[in-house]
This record gives C-alpha cells, structure tokens and sequence, in this order.
C-alpha cells in the first residue's frame, strides 16, 4: 500500500492537469475544477479496503470503516502536488464541516440518545409486544415497512424516519425468528420510499428546483413509477417472513404508557415537524416516561443520554470524514470527470434520460448524499433535458429516483450506517435486504425503456439540436 501511495502521489505530480476555470456563483468568482479521472483513486481505495477486505476474509468487521476512510484520505491528500497542503487540508475539514455533514451528525447522536432512553424504560419491549398482539410474527416486517413508508412520506427525510424506527425494528428482531439485517432493510426500504416522494423532502425539493418543474407534476410522474416497486416490495418482504414465529410468552403483555414516546414521535414526524425537535421531544417525553415510572433516577437518565451520543460517536466520525474526501475529491475534479464522462455518450431523447440517470447514478456512489448528488448532477441534466426535449418532470423524477436508490443501497450511506449502527451489525449485511431501492432502480430503467409513464404531452420550451 505505501508503494501505491507514493505511486499515486508521484503521477499526480507530473501528470494531473489542474488548471481551475473561473465562473461566477452567487456573485463571487469560484473555481471550477479540471476534470480528473484519477482525482477518484481514493475513493477506489476506500471501497476496495472497507468492502473487499470483508469479501477476501469474509468477516467485514475486520476492516474499521475509519481506517478504510483514514487511508483514502490520506492518497487524497498525497495527489495535486501544486496544491499546497495546508489548502488541502482546509479543503478537507470544509467537506467535513459541510452543513448537511454537521445536521447529519447532530441527528445520528440524538438518534443515539433516545433508542437508549426508550430502551432503558421500556418502550422498545412494549412497543415490539403491542405490534405482536394484533400482527403476526410473518408479518410484522411488512407492517415496519408499510409504516417506514407512511412517516417518511410525511416527514420528508429518510434518516429521520430509520432513526426513529430503528429500535423498534431491533426489538422485533430480538424477539421473533426474523434476521436482524431484514428488519433493518425492510427499515431503510420504507424510509427511501418517502424520501423519494414526500413534497417536503430536500430530494424532491432539489430535484424540481434544478430542473425547473412544479412539484405536483414531478410527484405524479414519480408516483406511478416507484408505486408497483412498494407493492412488490410489500409482497416479497410477506413471503420472506410467512413462517415467522414470536417467543415471547403467550401474553404479550405491554404498557401503553411506555409506547407513549414512540407514538409521539411517530405522530410529530408524521405532521411534518422538525426531525430535530421531533428527537428531542422523543428523549424528554421518553425521560420522563421512565422517571414516572421509576424506570430510573434523574442521574441515570443523564447517562443513558451520554451512552447513547458515545453509541453513536464513530458514526458521526464516518460522517465527517467522508464529507472531506468527497470534498477532496471534489476539488481535484474527480465530480467534475464523472458529470463529464456520462454526459459524452447521450445522443438521442432516450439516451438523455439514461444520461441524466447515470449521472446521479455516478456522483451519489461517489458521494455517499443524495441531496448533494442531486444539487450537483441537477445544471447539467437541465442542459441535457433542453437539448433532447425530455420534459422537466421526467428528468426531476429520474434524478430523485436513482438518486435514492443508490442512496438506500450503499453501505456507506448515513441511512444504512445508521440502523446499522442502532443494530450493531455490519452495515453490508444490510444491503440484500434493501429490496425497495434496488426495485426502484428496475423500475426507473423499465419508465425509461417504455417511456412509461405517458400523460398528455405538455408545451415544451425545450432548444432541441438544430439539424443545421
């Protein structure tokens, strides 16, 4: 490995082409990365570190996510010689710092913090019990999936949504026959489903802005593609789990005011309130639950609130981290060529839209964010949707749904990190369970191939190619 680093850092010295293009953002003069295919090597680096060695060894947990993170940064550091060192750390820590990084961290510790509290009163035990009271084992994934897909839709944010189901999907785990790693995908399957759709997502917000539609026209196109890929997804996840037997004793017995809490946040999320305060409303009410109850003492609440932030500190760690070397990346042009390299081969109406969907595709693999993705990959999928007349609620619903499919099935990605932190599992582990965004990705490729679905042609302003 030091040879490769000193390889790397060696060409990219004397042969990286750097040069930057000014163009104006927001009134000031930015720089504009040259396109670099080699700007991605990290990246590389870290895939083939955190997942291959799991597929060479066959234990993933023998490769620490951090370390793999820790050495990609460390080749992305080594690479663009004429950039000094100290800019490039400054490059890194503004990717770590990056605002969604930051929320993403904030969210992930109270996260932590209320599946601690809720566990340490009672409220997974009973809430897990109520559920098997009126569902059967077999089908107690689906409701978590179904459910996954109601708050998510109605919250707008998928790592809201995993976060507050988390602990329950763990507790069903726990006490029926039903793998762990498939509750936690069924999780992340109905979390993605309104992350996609939801009017108030930042997905779908980002998605009709950058190409100019009204989000009632992007909602309805998306809507009839992604719908057969839930259904499918409802079904596979029943027969998955028909057999599916409780142990727990015959009575289910369960309190409904230790289910308080979690019926608090669903129903704050579900109206739409801040994922912030609807977490911090989750750990007083849950708090106050347990003191009520006498679950336990002032002083051990408090600790299970620290407990829970250190759970989920090397979370909060990756997501840092990989805000910067995306950030590195970023600068050394390594977006820059993926945007460049996809665009190159569209040539025709359909062939834009499989352009516009490899795009997103390519930057949300690269950057682990499907809101950045989007925001990125948004300008030049506008140019591609004026060029060949792809309307701007196609091209709005193609980037929101490859983006959040890739989203729900990468590893490294905050929603699968983050049940798979509550689960303390390997997050890959999770991955073959993420039914939905897989189907939603077939789906979107199927709308793309049979141009389905079709509404009455709308007046176009699209500047097609002129033929002179």
């Amino acid at each position: 490995m030091l040879a490769a680093f000193f390889w790397i850092r060696n060409f990219s010295r004397d042969k990286t082409n750097y040069s930057d293009e000014l163009y104006k953002k927001g009134g000031q003069i930015m720089t504009k990365p040259s396109s670099n295919a080699f700007a991605l090597i990290p990246f590389v680096v870290f895939i083939l570190l955190f997942i291959g060695s799991g597929v060479i060894t066959g234990d993933f947990y023998k490769m620490p996510v951090l370390v793999a993170l820790f050495a990609a940064i460390l080749f992305a550091l080594a690479m663009n010689r004429k950039t000094d060192f100290q800019t490039k750390i400054s490059q890194l820590t503004k990717g770590g710092g990056h605002p969604n990084i930051i929320l993403m961290v904030v969210i992930f510790l109270l996260a932590g913090a209320i599946a601690a509290v809720a566990s340490g009163m009672g409220a997974v035990e009973s809430t897990v019990n109520l559920g098997l009271t009126y569902l059967p084992g077999g089908w107690m994934v689906v409701g978590l999936f179904v459910i996954g897909c109601f708050i998510s839709i109605s919250m707008g944010t998928s790592t809201g949504t995993v976060v507050a189901l988390a602990p329950i999907g763990v507790g069903v785990a726990e006490q029926t026959d039903i793998g762990l790693a498939l509750v936690m995908g069924a999780i992340v399957s109905g979390a993605m489903f309104g992350d996609n759709l939801s009017v108030i997502s930042d997905t779908t917000i980002a998605a009709v802005r950058t190409q100019g539609t009204k989000m009632k026209e992007k909602f309805k196109a998306n809507f009839f593609i992604v719908l057969p890929a839930a259904i499918i997804t409802a079904v596979i996840f029943a027969v998955m789990t028909a057999d599916a037997s409780a142990s727990l004793d015959e009575n289910y017995a369960y309190n409904i005011v230790e289910i308080l809490p979690y019926l608090g946040v669903l129903g704050f999320a579900i109206a739409g309130v801040n994922v912030i305060y609807v977490l911090i409303g989750g750990i007083v009410s849950a708090g106050g639950v347990g003191l009520l109850l006498g679950k336990f003492s002032g002083m051990e609440f408090v600790t299970l609130v620290g407990d829970g932030f250190t759970n989920m500190q090397t979370l909060a760690m990756i997501a840092i981290l990989l805000g910067g070397l995306v950030e590195l990346i970023r600068a050394n042009g390594g977006i820059e060529f993926l945007l460049q390299a996809v665009s190159r081969k569209v040539n025709s109406n359909r062939g834009g839209e499989l352009g516009i969907a490899g795009i997103v595709t390519a930057v949300n693999f690269s950057t682990a964010n499907n809101t950045i993705s989007i925001i990125t990959a948004g300008p030049l999928a506008k140019q591609i949707s004026d060029e060949y007349g792809i309307e701007g609620r196609r091209s709005a619903s193609i980037l929101d749904i490859f983006a959040s499919s890739v989203q729900g099935i990468i590893p490294y990605g905050g929603q699968i990190l983050a049940v798979a932190g509550v689960a303390g599992i390997s997050p890959v582990a999770i991955v073959p369970f993420c039914i939905y965004p897989l189907l939603t990705a077939a789906a979107g490729l199927l709308a793309i191939a049979f141009r389905y679905p079709k509404f009455t042609v709308e007046k176009r302003k699209a500047v097609m190619r002129s033929a002179s």
